[in-house]
């Protein structure tokens, strides 16, 4: 049953992969784009952190803290910090962002919630860009699920708007490992074509344990310099004490 709903994600992802149009995305989940409907329990916290190394000498070093917080309903807040080289130039951002889950996921069913938030200039203080995406997640089974994000990015030093979107399939074929394929984007008129080229990452997620994982993902094309980049990410989480590893039970997402 795992194997054959595992082939019938694929099969689905790759059909929405074939029918999405160019463009470029950053959403979150560790260092992938493509984010999942699920948050935390309230209470718990984590902190992502990853460096990226292109095959044109770009490079990428993030922290991203978060914590999710009991509003009016959980909500969960991070902010992700970047320091970055590009064609020889560093620069530094700052982006933070809120999310929130309205309809919960499950086997069989769809669930979805949302995000929005700002970067800014960690130097200048220049705010950068804006931007809200709605994540939906469709699990197949305890082990696999299908995530789609779509949404909207404003561009401020170029006051253009474009379509956010991401497609991604996460399957967790052992009880410490889990592969991810992405795809992502943004669609929109700009001035540089490889600003909405497609994107692409895949890798394989190492959780030995509820607070500590580690990442090795290759992707293409990711800041659309039309480059190769390694990236080695990890994430230590602080659960609420007392409450159940939900996320790393056996045959869990």
């Amino acid at each position: 049953m795992g194997i054959r709903a595992g082939c019938i994600g694929i099969a689905a992802a790759a059909a929405v992969l074939a029918w999405l149009p160019a463009g470029e995305a950053r959403a979150a989940n560790g260092a992938y784009a493509v984010d999942a409907a699920d948050i935390g329990e309230a209470g718990s916290c984590k902190v992502e952190s990853w460096l990226s190394s292109a095959s044109n000498t770009d490079f990428m070093a993030v922290a991203n803290p978060s914590c999710v917080v009991d509003l009016f309903k959980p909500v969960e807040l991070s902010m992700f910090t970047s320091h970055s080289r590009s064609d020889g130039d560093w620069g530094a951002t700052i982006q933070p962002k809120a999310k929130m889950n309205f309809v919960p996921t499950g086997v069989g069913k769809l669930g979805f919630s949302a995000y929005a938030g700002g970067s800014f200039d960690a130097l200048t203080g220049e705010n950068l860009s804006a931007f809200a995406v709605i994540p939906v997640t469709f699990r197949l089974n305890e082990t696999m699920r299908i995530n789609v994000n779509g949404g909207w990015l404003w561009d401020r030093s170029v006051d253009r708007h474009y379509l956010l979107y991401g497609i991604g399939f996460d399957w967790k074929f052992t009880d410490t490992l889990q592969w991810t394929i992405e795809a992502f984007g943004q669609a929109g008129q700009s001035d540089t074509p490889s600003a909405v080229q497609p994107r692409f990452q895949t890798g394989l997620r190492y959780r030995p344990n509820e607070i500590f994982s580690v990442d090795l993902i290759y992707g293409r094309n990711i800041t659309g310099e039309n480059a190769n980049w390694i990236t080695l990410g990890t994430t230590i989480r602080f659960p609420v004490p007392g409450s159940k590893p939900e996320h790393h039970r056996t045959g869990h997402l």
